[in-house]
């Protein structure tokens, strides 16, 4: 498991936004991007469910696809959290659409293209130095507020279980059981 507080003050120490990652208790920025050359998803349309944003270097690149990968396999446990995980990246849609259907990936992949990095800029998630999304992970409630942030070191894949455990301590909706 990555130590998140070590991780924090070296990024404090290193990013040019020394707050880091938007912490737990911050409204989501809304967000509009493409899925698809002609097709897009904001994340006021998923209002009322929990969400997983994943922000991320680049499709093809081996620490980005274990990560992706894992995720993939872990979306029966998401799913159980009736959340949904989408990935959010600087590359183009085109690049998305064969990256997703290579590693038969079945949540969307959002692009970060136009203008590059402002969603993960939004977020405190990007990497200027780079110019990639950083590998930052946000649970955001049903309410659209961020619940757990994190954001890991490039070369670092954060896993799943941070993302797990916050999940589960969301709140459920009123009549649903934990």
């Amino acid at each position: 498991m990555v130590d998140i507080q070590h991780t924090k003050r070296a990024k404090q120490r290193s990013h040019p936004n020394p707050t880091g990652p938007l912490p737990a208790g911050t409204k989501a920025p809304d967000f509009t991007l493409n899925t698809t050359p002609d097709q897009q998803l904001s994340l006021s349309e998923l209002l009322g469910k929990p969400v997983v944003l994943v922000f991320y270097p680049a499709d093809w690149s081996p620490i980005c696809g274990d990560q992706l990968a894992l995720y993939n396999e872990l979306l029966p446990e998401f799913r159980k959290h009736e959340a949904l995980i989408l990935g959010i990246s600087v590359d183009g849609v085109w690049c998305h659409l064969a990256y997703a259907k290579d590693r038969k990936l079945r949540f969307p992949l959002l692009s970060d293209f136009e203008p590059k990095g402002s969603t993960a800029r939004q977020y405190g998630a990007y990497e200027y130095r780079v110019g990639v999304a950083e590998r930052g992970l946000f649970v955001v409630d049903r309410g659209g507020v961020i619940a757990w942030s994190c954001v890991s070191p490039l070369g670092v894949n954060p896993g799943a279980d941070g993302i797990l455990t916050a999940l589960e301590s969301l709140p459920r909706p009123s009549g649903g059981t934990q």
